[in-house]
C-alpha cells in the first residue's frame, strides 16, 4: 500500500492547493495594504501572513490530522446542528455568495474595465466577461476528476511565469523606496493588528477547511488511502502551498509600499497593480496583469465550485445532483458578480467578522484535542462564546442602512465592553473564557468524549 507521495507528486498537490487558495482578494488587498502601510510595512505584513497564510496551514494541518474528510466532519464535534449551519454558511460565503463572484469582478476590475475607452460601456461589458468567465469555470467544474491536472499543472504555473515577470520587475527595479513613506492613520499605532484583519479578506482560513475534500480526493486518486498517510501527506502538501503564498505576499506589500515613492494612494489594490504594471511595461502592462488576474480567479472559482458542489451533495444526499449543484451556483455567482467588486467586498466584510473567529477557534480546537480528550463540552463553550462576541462584530461592521442606524449603535455600544473590540478582536477573550470553563468542566466530571472521525 502506497504511504507517501513522490517529490513530484507533493509538489503537484502543493501546487494545486496554492492554486485554489491564491485568486482575487490574494492579489489585491497585499498590495493596497502595502500601499497604506507605507513605512510600516513589515508589522502589517507579519499580521496580515498570519491570518493569510498561519492560519490556512494549521487549518489544512487540521483537516489532515484530525483524519476528518471535510469541514462537516470536523465541526460535527461541536454539534451536527451546529454543523450543518456553520458548514453550509462558510461554504456560501466562499462560493456562490461573495468569493467565487469577486473572483468575476476582479478579473474586469483590473484586467478589463481600464482598457475600456468608454467608461459607459463597462455596464454591458461586465455581464459579457462575467458570461464568458462563468462558461469557463463551469466547463473544468463538470471535470472534477481532472482538477489536479488543470489546475496544479496548467493554470497556476501559467499564473506563477505571468506574475513573476511583474512581481521580480518590481523587486529588482524599485520604483522608490518605502522606508519615507507614511503610514495611513489605521497603520500607525496598529500595523500589526490592521494587517491581520485585513488577512480576512483573503477568505483563506475558511477556505482551507472548505478545499480539504478536494485535496484529500486528489492525494486519494495519486493512490494513497490509509488515513494517517492521507493526513502526513495533506499537511506536507500544504507546506509548500503555504510557503508560497507567504513569499508572495511579502513581495505583493513590498512593490505596493515601494510605489507610493512616488504615486499617491490608490482607491484599491486593483488600481495599484494596474499603475504598477503599467510603470514597468507601459500598455503591455494591462495585458499581461489582465492575464495574471483573470488566471489567478479562474483557477480559484473552479476549485471553490468544485468544493461546494461537492460539499452540497454531502449535505443533500436526497437533493441535486453535483452537475445540478455546480450548474446552479455558477448561475447564482454570475448574477451576483455583476454587482461589482465593491459592493461584493462591502456586504462580504461583515460575515468575514463573524466567520473568522469560528473558523479559527475550530482549527485550534482540532489540533489540541487530545489534549482535553475531544471532549464535547470544550468545543461547545469556546464556539458558542466566540460566535456570541463575533455577532458584535458582524454588526459593526454591517454597510451603513442595512439596520436602523440608533440599533446599530445600541449594538456596537454593547460590543465595545469586550477587551479589544476597537481592534476588530473583541473575540478572543470570549473564546478563551470558553475553553477555560470546557476545561474546566473536562477535569471536574466524566469526559464526553466525542471519538475521532475515522477516515
Amino acid at each position: 500500500m502506497k504511504k507517501n507521495l513522490s517529490l513530484t507528486e507533493t509538489l503537484t498537490v502543493g501546487s494545486l492547493l496554492f492554486g485554489l487558495f491564491f485568486g482575487a482578494g490574494n492579489l489585491i488587498f497585499p498590495v493596497f495594504m502595502g500601499q497604506s502601510a507605507g513605512s510600516n510595512l513589515w508589522g502589517a505584513a507579519i499580521g496580515f501572513l498570519v491570518t493569510g497564510v498561519g492560519i490556512p496551514l494549521l487549518g489544512v494541518a487540521a483537516l489532515g490530522m484530525s483524519h476528518s474528510s471535510g469541514l462537516l466532519e470536523m465541526s460535527r464535534r461541536v454539534g451536527r446542528r451546529y454543523a450543518t449551519f456553520f458548514t453550509a454558511l462558510l461554504y456560501l460565503t466562499i462560493g456562490p455568495f461573495f468569493a467565487i463572484p469577486r473572483c468575476a469582478s476582479t478579473s474586469f476590475s483590473v484586467g478589463i474595465r481600464p482598457a475600456l475607452k468608454d467608461p459607459a460601456a463597462g455596464g454591458w461589458m461586465i455581464w459579457l466577461f462575467s458570461l464568458l468567465f462563468f462558461a469557463a469555470v463551469l466547463w473544468f467544474a463538470l471535470r472534477p476528476g481532472n482538477i489536479l491536472t488543470w489546475v496544479g499543472k496548467i493554470l497556476t504555473p501559467l499564473f506563477l511565469v505571468s506574475l513573476g515577470l511583474v512581481v521580480v520587475t518590481a523587486l529588482i527595479s524599485p520604483i522608490g523606496s518605502f522606508r519615507d513613506v507614511t503610514p495611513q492613520t489605521a497603520y500607525q499605532g496598529h500595523a500589526f493588528f490592521k494587517g491581520f484583519l485585513e488577512g480576512y479578506n483573503t477568505m483563506d482560513a475558511p477556505a482551507s477547511l472548505a478545499f480539504g475534500i478536494v485535496v484529500v480526493s486528489a492525494i486519494r486518486r495519486l493512490g494513497v488511502t490509509e488515513p494517517a498517510a492521507i493526513a502526513a501527506n495533506t499537511v506536507r502538501s500544504g507546506l509548500f502551498g503555504c510557503t508560497l503564498m507567504g513569499i508572495i505576499y511579502v513581495a505583493l506589500t513590498v512593490i505596493g509600499a515601494q510605489s507610493r515613492a512616488v504615486y499617491p494612494l490608490c482607491a484599491d489594490g486593483g488600481e495599484a497593480l494596474h499603475l504598477i504594471a503599467q510603470h514597468y511595461f507601459g500598455g503591455v502592462g494591462a495585458v499581461i496583469l489582465a492575464v495574471i488576474v483573470t488566471l489567478a480567479c479562474l483557477k480559484t472559482a473552479v476549485g471553490l465550485i468544485t468544493s461546494c458542489g461537492e460539499m452540497f451533495t454531502q449535505l443533500c444526499p436526497k437533493g441535486p445532483s453535483y452537475r445540478q449543484w455546480v450548474v446552479g451556483f455558477s448561475l447564482l455567482s454570475f448574477l451576483i458578480a455583476t454587482m461589482g467588486l465593491s459592493t461584493i467586498i462591502s456586504y462580504s466584510t461583515p460575515v468575514l467578522m463573524f466567520l473568522y473567529p469560528l473558523s479559527i477557534t475550530l482549527i485550534l480546537l482540532a489540533l489540541a484535542g487530545r489534549l482535553f480528550d475531544n471532549d464535547r463540552r470544550v468545543y461547545v463553550w469556546t464556539t458558542g462564546l466566540t460566535l456570541a462576541a463575533a455577532l458584535f462584530d458582524f454588526f459593526k461592521a454591517l454597510p451603513a442602512g442595512l439596520l436602523p442606524e440608533t440599533l446599530q449603535e445600541q449594538l456596537v455600544s454593547v460590543g465595545e465592553l469586550l477587551p479589544f473590540f476597537g481592534i476588530g478582536m473583541g473575540w478572543i477573550c470570549p473564546a478563551l473564557a470558553g475553553f477555560v470553563i470546557g476545561l474546566l468542566l473536562h477535569k471536574c466530571r466524566p469526559p464526553k468524549a466525542v471519538p475521532a472521525p475515522e477516515g
